[in-house]
């Protein structure tokens, strides 16, 4: 009989548990799909650029200096779950050795109600800058935030335009001193 009271009491026990996970799985959903019912802006704007993951080439210009001008390698890699985004640049055909070669990584993320990104640059500093996405949704603009590090050599502006899944541009700006460096890169996807 002590057997038969041990073996419902283990059942009742069991059945209760399982309800109340399920609730509070239930509640969890309900939770959840609220808070990723509205996307902030600077969440779409992050989705945006998350969108470009992936290898890409192409030619970059450098406008006041054209012997800086080259075929660049740039890398788009989303990482820490989903909340970052790195941005990893260096010319095409040279070994990953940044020792040797000029490789600035650049990290996107959302931080708050902003978009963010910090560049940490050759030039030893680093730029944040917070951006923003065009009305059509194919562009989003950074502007200068602030700089950790010395400020006479910085990036300070940078502009990411989607033309379509496999072609985009990026637009930076250089200071050199008070005497900007605008770069354009035309990017195809290599992979």
């Amino acid at each position: 009989m002590k057997a038969h009271r041990f073996m419902l009491f283990a059942v009742l026990m069991s059945l209760c548990t399982v309800a109340f996970a399920q609730s509070d799985m239930e509640k969890s959903d309900a939770q959840k799909s609220s808070v990723a019912a509205v996307p902030s802006e600077a969440q779409k704007s992050f989705a945006t650029l998350k969108s470009l993951a992936g290898e890409w080439e192409g030619p970059a210009t450098a406008l006041e200096m054209p012997e800086m001008s080259g075929k660049m390698h740039i890398s788009l890699r989303v990482t820490s779950r989903g909340n970052a985004l790195v941005h990893e640049l260096q010319e095409a055909g040279t070994p990953l050795d940044a020792t040797k070669y000029d490789h600035p990584v650049t990290m996107f993320y959302v931080d708050g109600d902003q978009l963010t990104l910090i560049h940490y640059c050759d030039a030893g500093n680093r730029p944040r800058m917070t951006g923003k996405m065009s009305p059509d949704g194919k562009t989003v603009e950074f502007e200068l935030k602030d700089i950790s590090g010395s400020t006479e050599m910085h990036m300070h502006h940078s502009v990411f335009t989607i033309i379509d899944a496999n072609h985009h541009t990026e637009d930076w700006t250089f200071m050199m001193g008070d005497k900007p460096i605008h770069a354009h890169f035309d990017l195809q996807r290599k992979n």
